[in-house]
């Protein structure tokens, strides 16, 4: 049987998904409208920049679920 997790642990880890997600995706959008400003390419490093975000941010949350659910510190 599983030890129960206290609410003030959900809280953390739904804080760390959301800071993980959030923060990847703004990195690179950013870097994406910097790379276009750069280069005069307007959408397309823009768009790259936002999928790796997103690809970077999902990997990094289930890194955390597995590390959670794992018990791991």
């Amino acid at each position: 049987m599983r030890p129960t997790k206290s609410p003030l642990q959900a809280m953390v880890l739904y804080s760390a998904i959301l800071s993980q997600l959030v923060g990847s995706v703004l990195i690179g959008l950013f870097t994406g409208m910097w790379l276009d400003d750069q280069f005069g390419t307007a959408p397309l490093f823009l768009i790259i920049g936002l999928l790796t975000g997103l690809a970077i941010g999902v990997w990094a949350m289930l890194k955390t679920v597995q590390k959670f659910e794992s018990g791991d510190r």
